[in-house]
């Protein structure tokens, strides 16, 4: 009776809506019961749970969750005991019962590393360590480094799984021709991510320094062979998940190192440019946001049904580093990657905007907005020029003025309203001339928002015991300062630049009192509380908008700017101020 029950299920399963009827009927708990029970036809009832959960993973742990974390403990310690052959067949079912969204206990992710050391540690062949190798870059997805003990064991143990990882990548794709076991070298790409993100921890890191240098000589050599693989792709393989895979293991490494083959990638980057080209474009035909947002956040283990994916957010990091050397620069801007970002940047922007539901939205949009930022910065400083003739910056230029009022007024955002702004202040500096830029309301709207993020910065602040404020950052500045000040300062500097190039700016920054309030703040806090660069940036803005405009002068000067610029030496200002 018990294995005519099990055929009747297994045979509905069998069918399209099968899975979802047995779901929905509690069929998933009975069958963890049943497993759990070790009664007749328990392996049936494993075999019929592995059936339900590669069909419809995310609905089988919705209705079954408590009873699959109990499958789940229970295949972990039999799988951290087991002494003969069946530790690899577990080594292969464990990592369908790993939950999709909720933490795996952390019993299970003992029991699961441990098994995994004395497999790995072991001389083994390709049949017995790959689907080790698999479940390790589960964990490794799901968990981070969290599930490897610290200590010494952990360190090995991690330093271990990297290397086999990096063999296993150069085995595959070093030889040209060779069948390539994808889902394999998939899962050593996300062992050597995870080694990339160790490597470059500061703090707490689970590897000690020479660890670090020999894992970085070895994964070198690895990306290597992927730069060879990529150099290989036609066009006809562009969109297979594979190579989209190679590129999110470049990008890593990129992101963080692109001193070494450095050759190597600037030979591949026509490559990677006409790539995030296609798939970029690709998804804009679909045009269907909403898929877009999905595709950001892939899997490196399984790249799943969602294709094409957002290389572009993958490869954003490396080039921010490149774009500041003139080699790679070149190949970048010859390609017509600066389009290329411009076009995304306003993309990636619109699913930001009032009508789209941001609280779904990765946290990678946001910092991949930044990142777009950042190199675009690089573009100012180091290619003027093209910012100059590229109409697509004009249309940048535009997207900015308009977004960044809206931007300053939102809770979380500083850092992105930060980089907009600094953006925006240095290309109207270069795109002075434009019709956009003549006093226009957008144009007045984005210089009112950005003198709003440059003088909330800083407050005075009562001191215990002491008759005179101090001049502190802003609740909202003080925990994001070390990521924002560089920011900061580059945009009192082009504000600076700005005032001259635009006559109507500083009657507009009197209008909103900042000079007056500025030299207020300063009047109020003790001179030795205000670092020297702050003096500089401030005296930068001032002076210039004094020598701009008589009636800035005036007011400056009705504000006791004299006496506060000789307080604080600052002798331009002070020479501007007295003079008619």
């Amino acid at each position: 009776m018990i294995d005519d029950t099990y055929q009747c299920l297994t045979a509905v399963a069998g069918t399209p809506r099968g899975p979802r009827h047995l779901i929905a009927g509690g069929t998933v708990s009975a069958l963890c019961q049943a497993y759990l029970g070790h009664g007749y036809g328990f392996d049936q009832a494993l075999a019929l749970l592995v059936g339900l959960l590669a069909a419809a993973e995310t609905q089988c742990w919705k209705e079954a969750e408590p009873d699959l974390l109990a499958v789940l403990r229970g295949l972990s310690e039999d799988f951290q005991k087991a002494e003969d052959a069946s530790k690899f067949e577990l080594c292969q079912l464990l990592p369908l019962f790993l939950p999709p969204t909720t933490t795996v206990p952390s019993e299970c992710l003992r029991d699961l590393q441990a098994g995994l050391a004395r497999i790995l540690g072991s001389k083994l062949s390709s049949w017995q360590r790959n689907p080790a190798l698999k479940l390790a870059a589960r964990l490794a997805h799901a968990c981070g480094s969290t599930w490897i003990p610290a200590g010494s064991s952990g360190s090995k143990f991690l330093a271990l799984l990297v290397n086999l990882a990096c063999v296993e990548v150069r085995l595959a794709l070093e030889e040209t021709g060779s069948e390539v076991k994808e889902d394999v070298v998939t899962a050593c790409y996300a062992l050597m991510e995870l080694g990339i993100q160790e490597c470059t921890r500061c703090e707490q890191s689970l590897l000690k320094e020479p660890q670090k240098v020999q894992l970085v000589s070895i994964m070198k050599e690895a990306i290597g062979a992927v730069i060879h693989y990529l150099q290989q792709v036609g066009p006809e393989k562009q969109k297979e998940p594979f190579v989209f895979a190679s590129v999110r293991i470049l990008g890593a490494w990129l992101a963080e190192e692109t001193s070494s083959l450095r050759k190597e990638v600037c030979q591949l980057l026509p490559f990677l440019v006409r790539y995030a080209k296609t798939l970029y474009e690709e998804a804009e035909e679909a045009n269907d946001l909403s898929q877009q947002v999905a595709n950001l956040a892939i899997s490196p283990t399984t790249p799943g049904p969602s294709w094409p994916g957002d290389a572009l957010r993958l490869l954003l990091p490396g080039w921010c580093h490149l774009t500041v050397e003139d080699g790679p620069r070149e190949i970048l801007i010859k390609e017509g990657a600066p389009s290329l970002l411009c076009k995304y940047f306003l993309q990636q922007w619109e699913l930001t905007s009032p009508g789209h539901d941001t609280s779904v939205l990765p946290d990678s949009v946001e910092i991949g907005l930044q990142t777009c930022c950042h190199i675009f910065l690089n573009l100012v400083v180091t290619a003027p020029g093209l910012i100059k003739r590229d109409a697509c910056f004009t249309s940048l230029m535009n997207t900015l003025m308009t977004s960044l009022p809206a931007l300053v007024q939102q809770q979380g955002r500083l850092l992105l309203a930060a980089n907009v702004a600094t953006l925006g202040l240095l290309m109207a500096r270069l795109l002075s001339t434009s019709p956009a830029l003549q006093g226009t309301p957008a144009s007045r709207g984005f210089f009112a928002a950005a003198i709003l993020f440059l003088s909330q910065s800083h407050v005075a602040r009562a001191t215990p015991g002491s008759d005179q404020a101090v001049l502190a950052l802003s609740p909202d500045y003080e925990g994001i300062w070390a990521d924002l000040q560089e920011l900061w300062f580059l945009g009192m500097q082009a504000f600076t630049g700005c005032v001259p190039l635009l006559p109507w700016l500083a009657p507009a920054a009197l209008r909103s009192r900042w000079p007056q309030e500025l030299l207020q703040l300063l009047g109020s806090v003790s001179p030795t509380s205000v670092k020297p660069e702050m003096v500089a940036a401030y005296q930068g803005v001032l002076v210039e908008l004094a020598r701009a405009n008589r009636l800035c002068r005036e007011a400056m000067r009705l504000q006791a700017g004299e006496e506060t610029a000789s307080h604080y030496r600052m002798a331009a200002l002070e020479q501007c101020l007295s003079e008619p």
